[in-house]
């Protein structure tokens, strides 16, 4: 347990170090090889006090050029400790150190910190922990007094090379200069990017650090006071910024002067509690150039009252554990890789619509195959590509095509909740990044994708996206009754939340466009259906028992799937033809896949549905009926289905 320990507290203290560098594609590639966890450290302050780092870090603050990351002060502490213990022996041995010049062996061991401290600033994989950093300034400090061996620095460049600090190696100081951009000392171990470095290479530009404005009244849209930071209680989204997949933006005071263009990190979990005296941190561009302009804003105790009095209809209300550990997580049976998995019961609609719109991305707009049948055998990376694509028109739609707004876990409640509120531990958590280009908010999904699809609260989160997206008021504008709420009885999807997924708006009936209703004293109720044919259809038991009315705009779906709503429970029924969902399709005999997350699929259902061979069994009793024959046919009325070998659902 100790070693697991001291190994996240290593990692957590080179991604503090990463991200005070601002080396944010070093981040990125380092949480595409090292995820991070439940037990990593997520605030700096915590990981001083863990360091026992308190004294160093209020000693750093008092020089002349304090360091920024908590890696250099250690380095400078154990450099430092070497030179007294050097000149303490030098003054035991030689009564006359003015007289002396530095050894040979000396100089090779200034010149390998300084190569050591190049390799660590460029480092993109295999990152040294605490222990093994220190190891070696140990072994540097101890060789001091020994002319190094060449071929003993030969093999040390080769382990750096295999992995150890890997990372660019100058066999020169020329060749050292050649290969990047000059570098300006700072301190007596720390190396900063110059100003005119950024500007040349990345388009640099500077932002304006608020998180501590009160503590530091100084802090001015340039030099030391510019800095990436965390949202604080009342500070709110800024202006636009670079485009980096999934980065973290400054934000500003509402009476702050505004920021034109702000740099940002992915460095969500990594909490950014005292950035002040930060200095300005390069931009990093995607690789197309391309430039995010995003919003961000932290959750704050009157969004969250509001997000929860619309979802359950008290602030006191807390999702249950089977929406917790509910996300997109896919299959990985033979023949249904493309299936989302339900865990237990309650998110079946999110389920349900978001897996319909993966089928769309991976039939008819992402296929990996021009086979009908080998088209279902998707690999990992597609079907993740197919999640985020079809994440981002959920959103997109719930925006009316205009903005959308994506809810990410930061792994740390972002305000103290008081009065009458309960917090469950999800919504505290999530800062809200708003974005204004459909290819904005794909790139920032596409970043972001394994917090859906494998990290904790997925569903939880879109749920809250497509919320944020929509916004609270319109959503509640939406409702027949403003009252309404998203979440029922039993933790279960109602019809609203499953429209605003489906066709973008919480509307709270599946007929098409309007009804009036005479309610008497001349007052006409007004009853909100589906305005326009949408991508995703649905079919409902509800309909077969005349309780509703699903018109065609969710009957005739632009693409052949439908989402089904049977017995309190929502699955999915799709067919591999698009012609399916041709206007003058002919009547003739076809095949349609039915995938029900929760149902613990082994194998793929296949039915064959012939669409009027049933007329003569009109009278035959319906309880014998499988539940989703009568979802069928409430589209294809007199429709036989076959279930090829196939248990009937019942």
């Amino acid at each position: 347990m100790m070693g697991k320990y001291v190994e996240e507290v290593s990692v957590s203290l080179v991604r503090e170090y990463l991200s005070r560098k601002g080396l944010k594609r070093t981040i990125s590639c380092m949480d595409e090889e090292l995820p991070r966890t439940d037990s990593s450290i997520n605030n700096r302050s915590d990981l001083r006090r863990i360091l026992h780092l308190e004294g160093l870090y209020k000693k750093n603050k008092t020089e002349e050029h304090p360091l920024k990351s908590m890696l250099e002060i250690i380095v400078k502490e154990r450099l430092n400790e070497g030179d007294k213990a050097r000149a303490h022996h030098h003054s035991d041995s030689q009564p006359h150190p003015s007289d002396q010049t530095p050894s040979r062996a000396t100089l090779d061991v200034s010149d390998n910190v300084k190569q050591d401290e190049r390799i660590l600033e460029g480092l993109h994989y295999d990152i040294p922990s605490q222990d093994s950093l220190t190891t070696e300034i140990k072994e540097e400090l101890n060789s001091e007094k020994k002319v190094p061996d060449p071929e003993s620095q030969k093999n040390r460049g080769n382990r750096m090379r295999r992995g150890i600090m890997a990372g660019p190696i100058a066999s020169s100081s020329q060749e050292s200069n050649r290969r990047r951009p000059s570098r300006k000392a700072s301190g007596s171990s720390s190396f900063r990017t110059t100003t005119e470095d950024c500007k040349d290479t990345t388009g640099w530009t500077n932002g304006f650090n608020t998180t501590h404005i009160k503590s530091n009244p100084s802090a001015s849209p340039e030099g030391e006071g510019s800095m990436f930071s965390h949202l604080n209680n009342g500070v709110l989204g800024s202006n636009g910024l670079e485009k980096i997949p999934g980065v973290k933006p400054q934000h500003r005071l509402k009476n702050s002067p505004p920021n034109p263009k702000v740099d940002e990190l992915h460095m969500l979990e990594m909490v950014l509690d005292d950035v002040e005296n930060e200095g300005s941190l390069c931009d990093v561009s995607t690789a197309s150039g391309a430039k995010l302009k995003l919003h961000r804003t932290s959750m704050d105790q009157i969004t969250a009252t509001a997000l929860k009095k619309i979802l359950f209809g008290s602030p006191i209300a807390c999702f249950t554990e089977e929406w917790k550990q509910q996300n997109f997580t896919f299959s990985d049976t033979l023949g249904l890789k493309y299936g989302i998995i339900q865990k237990k019961g309650g998110p079946c609609g999110i389920l349900a619509a978001v897996q319909a719109f993966v089928l769309q991305k991976l039939l008819f707009e992402e296929p990996s195959s021009d086979s009908q049948y080998e088209i279902l055998e998707v690999s990992n990376t597609e079907r993740t590509k197919c999640l985020y694509l079809a994440l981002a028109d959920i959103l997109w739609r719930a925006g009316d095509m205009k903005r959308a707004t994506v809810a990410v876990n930061t792994g740390r409640n972002l305000f103290t909740p008081i009065g009458r509120y309960k917090s469950d531990g999800v919504v505290e958590k999530i800062t809200c990044v708003t974005v204004d280009t459909l290819d904005d908010l794909t790139s920032v999904l596409k970043q972001h994708v394994r917090q859906f699809e494998t990290g904790p609260f997925g569903c939880i989160l879109l749920t809250i996206s497509v919320i944020l997206s929509r916004t609270i008021a319109v959503v509640q504008s939406d409702m027949d009754v403003p009252t309404s709420t998203l979440i029922g009885a039993h933790g279960y999807c109602t019809q609203e939340l499953v429209n605003l997924l489906l066709c973008g708006r919480a509307v709270s009936n599946v007929f098409d466009d309007e009804m009036k209703l005479d309610s008497g004293n001349g007052n006409l109720t007004l009853l909100k259906g589906i305005k326009a044919r949408c991508n995703i259809g649905l079919l409902s038991l509800f309909e077969h028992y005349n309780i509703c009315k699903v018109g065609s705009h969710l009957k005739t779906p632009k693409f052949p799937i439908w989402v089904i709503c049977s017995e309190s429970h929502f699955s999915v029924l799709f067919s591999l033809s698009e012609e399916l969902a041709a206007d003058r399709w002919k009547k003739k005999e076809f095949d349609l896949y039915y995938y029900d997350g929760l149902a613990n699929q082994q194998e793929p259902i296949r039915l064959t549905i012939y669409p009027d061979a049933a007329a003569q069994n009109d009278n035959a009793d319906n309880d014998l009926i499988p539940p989703l024959e009568l979802c069928i046919r409430t589209k294809w009325q007199n429709a036989l289905v076959s279930w090829n070998d196939t248990d009937p659902i019942l």
